[in-house]
């Protein structure tokens, strides 16, 4: 199945990255280390889903 060359890993990207971005701040913010490493974690997946749908792009 064709994923329109990688547009959907592109945007589960977006979303990975923009919820890790909030749950970082959260986290940061309120001292709550847990809710920041997830956050981290998830801007990395995020980062991993983008270079996937790039790759699926070529």
């Amino acid at each position: 199945m064709n994923d329109h060359n990688g547009l959907s890993d592109k945007i589960k990207s977006g979303v990975s990255k923009a919820k890790g971005e909030i749950k970082d701040q959260i986290g940061n913010a309120t001292g709550n280390s847990r809710l920041q490493a997830e956050g981290k974690k998830d801007k990395l997946k995020g980062e991993l889903q983008e270079k996937i749908g790039e790759l699926k792009s070529r």
